[in-house]
């Protein structure tokens, strides 16, 4: 189970990674003033939307790279990943905190920070950490 002091820790090892309020006054990670990951809690269309389905626990909104890659999440572990109808044609997913591993989560925060990062600064940093081209 992966909690918001490791949200925090991952995210703000990123290179030019800071911590802002969103819109709404909750945390949300940035790299170059780009949120890549962020604080989501259901609201009340969502728990309408979701009824009996709504999760309870603390919910990360995250950025990806695109709608395929969404998809792709969703399939892959809906007891980790969601959406809501607020989202939709957005690439970004819902992710239930108390979930997720910490494994999992780190390798979905780099993906968002890549997903954000100007070109330049993503090669860089895979370039220094020896990632490969996504």
């Amino acid at each position: 189970m992966a909690s918001w002091d490791d949200v925090r820790r991952i995210a703000l090892s990123l290179p030019e990674t800071g911590e802002r309020p969103s819109y709404d006054g909750l945390p949300a990670w940035t790299v170059r003033d780009k949120s890549f990951v962020w604080e989501r809690p259901l609201r009340r269309t969502d728990l309408d939307t979701l009824g009996a389905a709504a999760p309870n626990g603390p919910i990360l909104g995250v950025r990806v790279a695109d709608l395929g890659v969404k998809e792709a999440l969703l399939a892959d572990d809906p007891a980790v990943y969601l959406t809501t109808p607020h989202l939709d044609g957005y690439p970004a997913v819902l992710v239930q905190l108390d979930r997720i591993d910490e494994a999992e989560l780190t390798e979905i925060i780099t993906e968002a920070w890549f997903a954000r990062a100007p070109k330049r600064l993503a090669a860089a940093h895979r370039a220094a950490t020896a990632l490969p081209e996504a």
